[in-house]
Protein backbone atom coordinates (compact mmCIF):
# COMPACT_ATOMS: atom_id res chain seq x y z
CA UNK A 1 0.00 0.00 0.00
CA UNK A 2 0.95 3.46 -0.94
CA UNK A 3 0.22 5.99 1.88
CA UNK A 4 -0.02 9.97 0.30
CA UNK A 5 -0.55 12.60 2.93
CA UNK A 6 -1.54 16.27 1.56
CA UNK A 7 -0.99 18.86 3.43
CA UNK A 8 -3.69 21.50 3.77
CA UNK A 9 -2.89 24.61 6.02
CA UNK A 10 -4.90 27.78 6.71
CA UNK A 11 -5.21 30.07 2.95
CA UNK A 12 -4.30 26.80 0.78
CA UNK A 13 -5.61 27.16 -2.97
CA UNK A 14 -8.98 25.40 -3.53
CA UNK A 15 -8.24 24.36 -7.20
CA UNK A 16 -4.71 22.95 -6.14
CA UNK A 17 -5.68 20.62 -2.76
CA UNK A 18 -8.91 19.80 -4.74
CA UNK A 19 -7.21 18.82 -7.69
CA UNK A 20 -4.55 16.02 -6.12
CA UNK A 21 -6.74 15.07 -4.02
CA UNK A 22 -9.46 14.16 -6.92
CA UNK A 23 -6.61 12.63 -9.02
CA UNK A 24 -5.66 9.81 -6.45
CA UNK A 25 -9.31 9.53 -5.67
CA UNK A 26 -10.25 8.93 -9.31
CA UNK A 27 -7.48 6.53 -9.22
CA UNK A 28 -8.97 4.18 -6.53
CA UNK A 29 -12.50 4.57 -7.63
CA UNK A 30 -11.81 4.02 -11.52
CA UNK A 31 -9.99 0.92 -10.43
CA UNK A 32 -12.10 -0.64 -8.68
CA UNK A 33 -10.08 -0.27 -5.19
CA UNK A 34 -7.51 -2.42 -7.02
CA UNK A 35 -5.34 0.59 -7.07
CA UNK A 36 -3.92 0.39 -3.39
CA UNK A 37 -3.54 3.54 -1.86
CA UNK A 38 -4.30 5.13 1.46
CA UNK A 39 -4.82 9.15 0.81
CA UNK A 40 -5.23 11.37 3.63
CA UNK A 41 -5.85 15.24 4.39
CA UNK A 42 -3.42 16.41 7.16
CA UNK A 43 -3.02 19.82 9.35
CA UNK A 44 -0.92 21.30 11.89
CA UNK A 45 -4.04 22.69 13.39
CA UNK A 46 -7.71 21.51 14.49
CA UNK A 47 -9.56 23.11 11.99
CA UNK A 48 -8.10 24.78 8.24
CA UNK A 49 -9.94 26.62 5.83
CA UNK A 50 -9.32 27.25 2.52
CA UNK A 51 -8.34 30.62 0.64
CA UNK A 52 -11.96 30.41 -0.80
CA UNK A 53 -13.39 30.31 2.75
CA UNK A 54 -14.43 26.77 2.85
CA UNK A 55 -13.88 24.29 5.96
CA UNK A 56 -11.34 21.08 5.39
CA UNK A 57 -11.38 18.31 7.39
CA UNK A 58 -8.06 17.15 8.40
CA UNK A 59 -6.09 14.28 10.46
CA UNK A 60 -3.23 15.50 12.87
CA UNK A 61 -0.13 15.74 11.00
CA UNK A 62 1.65 13.64 13.27
CA UNK A 63 -0.68 10.32 13.41
CA UNK A 64 0.13 7.36 11.81
CA UNK A 65 3.48 6.10 10.47
CA UNK A 66 5.36 8.14 8.16
CA UNK A 67 3.75 8.14 4.32
CA UNK A 68 5.66 7.35 1.32
CA UNK A 69 4.64 10.60 -0.46
CA UNK A 70 4.09 14.03 1.35
CA UNK A 71 2.41 16.69 -1.20
CA UNK A 72 2.14 20.26 0.04
CA UNK A 73 -0.37 21.89 -2.59
CA UNK A 74 0.33 25.69 -2.65
CA UNK A 75 -0.88 28.67 -0.80
CA UNK A 76 -3.59 30.95 -2.04
CA UNK A 77 -1.52 33.85 -2.02
CA UNK A 78 -0.52 35.91 -5.20
CA UNK A 79 2.43 38.29 -4.33
CA UNK A 80 5.72 38.27 -2.55
CA UNK A 81 4.65 40.19 0.01
CA UNK A 82 0.97 38.52 1.06
CA UNK A 83 3.47 35.07 0.17
CA UNK A 84 6.26 36.47 2.38
CA UNK A 85 3.73 37.13 5.20
CA UNK A 86 2.28 33.58 4.99
CA UNK A 87 5.66 32.14 5.30
CA UNK A 88 6.30 33.92 8.23
CA UNK A 89 2.97 32.25 10.55
CA UNK A 90 3.52 29.85 12.80
CA UNK A 91 1.35 27.28 11.40
CA UNK A 92 3.82 27.65 8.00
CA UNK A 93 6.72 27.20 10.17
CA UNK A 94 5.18 24.44 11.46
CA UNK A 95 4.66 22.90 8.10
CA UNK A 96 8.09 23.52 7.15
CA UNK A 97 9.82 21.94 10.36
CA UNK A 98 7.43 19.02 9.17
CA UNK A 99 8.44 18.96 5.69
CA UNK A 100 11.98 18.95 6.59
CA UNK A 101 11.77 16.38 9.15
CA UNK A 102 9.54 13.85 7.02
CA UNK A 103 11.78 14.48 3.46
CA UNK A 104 15.16 13.67 5.65
CA UNK A 105 13.68 10.41 6.94
CA UNK A 106 13.47 9.30 3.09
CA UNK A 107 9.71 10.28 2.13
CA UNK A 108 9.36 11.22 -1.60
CA UNK A 109 8.42 15.40 -1.00
CA UNK A 110 6.44 17.48 -3.62
CA UNK A 111 5.19 20.65 -3.75
CA UNK A 112 3.68 23.00 -6.59
CA UNK A 113 3.29 27.00 -7.04
CA UNK A 114 3.57 28.54 -3.81
CA UNK A 115 3.76 25.31 -2.03
CA UNK A 116 7.37 24.84 -3.49
CA UNK A 117 8.53 27.87 -1.17
CA UNK A 118 7.69 25.57 1.68
CA UNK A 119 10.31 23.15 0.55
CA UNK A 120 12.66 25.76 -0.14
CA UNK A 121 12.63 27.18 3.35
CA UNK A 122 12.44 23.50 4.93
CA UNK A 123 16.23 22.86 2.94
CA UNK A 124 14.97 20.69 0.76
CA UNK A 125 15.57 22.60 -2.38
CA UNK A 126 19.30 23.67 -1.48
CA UNK A 127 21.37 22.60 -4.62
CA UNK A 128 18.76 20.78 -6.26
CA UNK A 129 16.88 21.85 -9.61
CA UNK A 130 13.38 23.02 -9.10
CA UNK A 131 10.55 24.68 -10.59
CA UNK A 132 7.79 27.20 -9.30
CA UNK A 133 5.14 29.82 -10.60
CA UNK A 134 7.02 31.84 -13.13
CA UNK A 135 5.60 35.28 -11.50
CA UNK A 136 7.60 33.92 -8.69
CA UNK A 137 10.87 33.30 -9.85
CA UNK A 138 12.73 35.96 -8.83
CA UNK A 139 11.23 36.26 -5.06
CA UNK A 140 12.49 32.51 -4.84
CA UNK A 141 15.73 33.27 -6.72
CA UNK A 142 16.12 36.09 -4.00
CA UNK A 143 15.12 33.83 -0.93
CA UNK A 144 17.26 30.91 -1.88
CA UNK A 145 19.52 31.72 -3.87
CA UNK A 146 21.24 28.36 -3.77
CA UNK A 147 18.35 26.89 -5.48
CA UNK A 148 18.59 25.75 -9.27
CA UNK A 149 15.17 27.45 -10.52
CA UNK A 150 14.06 26.42 -13.92
CA UNK A 151 11.03 28.42 -14.34
CA UNK A 152 10.48 27.01 -17.56
CA UNK A 153 9.84 23.87 -16.97
CA UNK A 154 6.31 22.89 -15.64
CA UNK A 155 7.71 19.55 -13.69
CA UNK A 156 10.68 19.18 -12.03
CA UNK A 157 11.62 15.54 -10.10
CA UNK A 158 15.06 16.02 -8.80
CA UNK A 159 15.62 12.57 -6.72
CA UNK A 160 13.05 12.24 -3.86
CA UNK A 161 11.58 16.28 -3.84
CA UNK A 162 9.13 16.97 -7.17
CA UNK A 163 8.53 20.67 -7.63
CA UNK A 164 5.63 21.97 -10.34
CA UNK A 165 4.84 25.10 -11.77
CA UNK A 166 1.17 27.25 -11.26
CA UNK A 167 -1.94 26.55 -10.23
CA UNK A 168 -3.33 23.42 -12.62
CA UNK A 169 0.11 22.27 -12.66
CA UNK A 170 -1.13 20.63 -9.18
CA UNK A 171 -2.83 17.77 -11.60
CA UNK A 172 0.69 17.55 -13.21
CA UNK A 173 2.21 17.07 -10.39
CA UNK A 174 -0.66 14.50 -8.82
CA UNK A 175 -0.31 12.55 -12.60
CA UNK A 176 3.21 12.58 -12.48
CA UNK A 177 3.30 10.68 -8.66
CA UNK A 178 0.83 8.91 -9.89
CA UNK A 179 2.46 7.44 -13.08
CA UNK A 180 5.32 6.05 -10.76
CA UNK A 181 3.40 4.12 -9.34
CA UNK A 182 1.17 2.64 -11.77
CA UNK A 183 1.41 4.36 -15.65
CA UNK A 184 -1.96 2.02 -16.47
CA UNK A 185 -3.94 3.76 -14.04
CA UNK A 186 -2.32 7.15 -14.63
CA UNK A 187 -2.98 7.11 -18.00
CA UNK A 188 -6.93 5.93 -17.02
CA UNK A 189 -7.40 8.78 -14.89
CA UNK A 190 -5.82 11.29 -17.11
CA UNK A 191 -8.25 10.33 -19.89
CA UNK A 192 -11.34 11.05 -17.50
CA UNK A 193 -10.34 14.10 -16.54
CA UNK A 194 -8.30 15.86 -18.27
CA UNK A 195 -9.23 14.69 -22.62
CA UNK A 196 -12.28 15.22 -24.11
CA UNK A 197 -12.61 15.19 -27.87
CA UNK A 198 -14.41 17.61 -28.62
CA UNK A 199 -12.77 21.04 -30.03
CA UNK A 200 -13.72 23.21 -27.00
CA UNK A 201 -11.44 21.17 -24.82
CA UNK A 202 -8.67 20.71 -27.66
CA UNK A 203 -6.52 23.19 -26.64
CA UNK A 204 -6.24 22.01 -22.69
CA UNK A 205 -4.82 18.41 -23.89
CA UNK A 206 -1.21 19.76 -24.05
CA UNK A 207 -0.12 18.40 -20.76
CA UNK A 208 2.75 16.96 -18.85
CA UNK A 209 1.48 13.73 -18.33
CA UNK A 210 0.92 13.16 -22.16
CA UNK A 211 4.45 14.20 -23.03
CA UNK A 212 5.90 11.38 -20.35
CA UNK A 213 3.23 8.65 -20.99
CA UNK A 214 5.00 5.45 -21.93
CA UNK A 215 2.88 2.65 -23.92
CA UNK A 216 5.61 0.07 -23.35
CA UNK A 217 5.83 0.75 -19.80
CA UNK A 218 1.91 0.52 -20.07
CA UNK A 219 1.85 -2.56 -21.67
CA UNK A 220 4.52 -4.13 -19.25
CA UNK A 221 1.94 -3.01 -16.49
CA UNK A 222 -0.66 -4.42 -18.27
CA UNK A 223 0.87 -7.75 -19.11
CA UNK A 224 1.72 -8.01 -15.53
CA UNK A 225 -1.53 -7.72 -13.74
CA UNK A 226 -2.50 -10.46 -15.88
CA UNK A 227 0.08 -13.06 -15.18
CA UNK A 228 0.62 -12.14 -11.17
CA UNK A 229 -0.36 -15.84 -10.68
CA UNK A 230 2.79 -17.10 -12.75
CA UNK A 231 6.52 -17.05 -12.30
CA UNK A 232 8.22 -14.27 -13.47
CA UNK A 233 9.81 -14.38 -16.74
CA UNK A 234 11.41 -11.15 -18.40
CA UNK A 235 11.70 -13.13 -21.73
CA UNK A 236 8.09 -13.63 -21.93
CA UNK A 237 7.38 -10.06 -20.54
CA UNK A 238 9.37 -8.73 -23.27
CA UNK A 239 8.22 -10.67 -25.91
CA UNK A 240 4.56 -9.70 -24.80
CA UNK A 241 5.35 -5.77 -25.11
CA UNK A 242 7.28 -6.54 -28.36
CA UNK A 243 10.79 -5.30 -27.07
CA UNK A 244 13.88 -6.76 -26.01
CA UNK A 245 14.34 -7.64 -22.60
CA UNK A 246 17.41 -4.94 -21.98
CA UNK A 247 15.34 -1.97 -23.46
CA UNK A 248 12.25 -3.30 -21.42
CA UNK A 249 14.85 -3.24 -18.36
CA UNK A 250 16.71 0.22 -19.50
CA UNK A 251 13.08 1.82 -19.54
CA UNK A 252 11.39 0.39 -16.43
CA UNK A 253 14.82 1.92 -14.71
CA UNK A 254 14.28 5.04 -16.47
CA UNK A 255 10.92 5.61 -16.05
CA UNK A 256 9.84 3.80 -12.64
CA UNK A 257 13.32 3.78 -10.94
CA UNK A 258 12.15 -0.13 -11.00
CA UNK A 259 13.49 -3.13 -12.16
CA UNK A 260 10.43 -5.50 -14.20
CA UNK A 261 11.27 -8.10 -11.32
CA UNK A 262 10.56 -5.50 -8.21
CA UNK A 263 7.60 -3.93 -9.89
CA UNK A 264 6.22 -7.25 -10.78
CA UNK A 265 6.36 -8.52 -6.87
CA UNK A 266 4.70 -4.83 -5.68
CA UNK A 267 1.87 -5.63 -8.12
CA UNK A 268 1.53 -9.09 -6.37
CA UNK A 269 2.10 -7.09 -2.68
CA UNK A 270 -0.65 -4.68 -4.50
CA UNK A 271 -2.98 -7.77 -5.59
CA UNK A 272 -2.87 -9.19 -2.38
CA UNK A 273 -4.06 -6.45 -0.16
CA UNK A 274 -6.98 -5.69 -2.21
CA UNK A 275 -7.83 -9.60 -1.90
CA UNK A 276 -7.45 -9.38 1.78
CA UNK A 277 -9.42 -6.09 2.31
CA UNK A 278 -12.55 -7.32 -0.28
CA UNK A 279 -12.94 -10.82 0.13
CA UNK A 280 -12.99 -13.94 2.49
CA UNK A 281 -10.47 -16.17 0.81
CA UNK A 282 -7.78 -17.88 2.75
CA UNK A 283 -4.20 -16.26 3.00
CA UNK A 284 -3.19 -19.82 0.88
CA UNK A 285 -5.70 -18.93 -1.70
CA UNK A 286 -4.62 -15.71 -2.01
CA UNK A 287 -0.72 -16.68 -2.30
CA UNK A 288 -1.39 -18.90 -4.69
CA UNK A 289 -3.52 -16.73 -6.78
CA UNK A 290 -0.66 -13.80 -6.59
CA UNK A 291 2.19 -16.51 -7.08
CA UNK A 292 3.36 -17.58 -4.48
CA UNK A 293 4.22 -20.96 -2.85
CA UNK A 294 2.11 -20.76 0.40
CA UNK A 295 0.67 -18.63 2.83
CA UNK A 296 3.79 -18.38 4.68
CA UNK A 297 5.88 -16.77 2.36
CA UNK A 298 2.75 -14.05 1.58
CA UNK A 299 2.68 -12.93 5.14
CA UNK A 300 6.44 -12.51 5.91
CA UNK A 301 6.33 -10.64 2.70
CA UNK A 302 3.67 -8.23 3.71
CA UNK A 303 4.71 -7.80 6.97
CA UNK A 304 8.57 -6.69 5.84
CA UNK A 305 7.03 -4.27 3.09
CA UNK A 306 4.32 -3.06 4.70
CA UNK A 307 5.40 -3.49 8.23
CA UNK A 308 1.78 -4.87 9.12
CA UNK A 309 0.23 -8.31 9.21
CA UNK A 310 -2.97 -10.26 7.70
CA UNK A 311 -4.92 -9.07 10.29
CA UNK A 312 -4.39 -5.84 10.62
CA UNK A 313 -4.79 -5.62 6.61
CA UNK A 314 -7.88 -7.28 6.54
CA UNK A 315 -9.21 -5.11 9.74
CA UNK A 316 -8.51 -1.96 7.25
Amino acid sequence: MTRIDILALDGVFDTGLAAVRDVFGAAVELTGGEFNLQMRTIGLRRSVKTAGGLSVPVEPADSGSLPDIVIAPALGTKTPDSLRAALERRDVRDAVGLLSEQGGAGVRVAGACTGTFMLADAGLLDGRAATTTWWLAPFLRERHPRVLLDESRMLVAAGEVITAGAALAHLDLALWLLRQLSPATASLVARYLMIDERPSQAAYVITDHLAHADPMIERFERWARSNLGQGFSLTAAAHAVGTSERTLARRLQRVLGKTPLSYFQDLRVERAVHLLKTGRASVDAIASEVGYADGVTLRTLLRKKLGRGVRELRGA
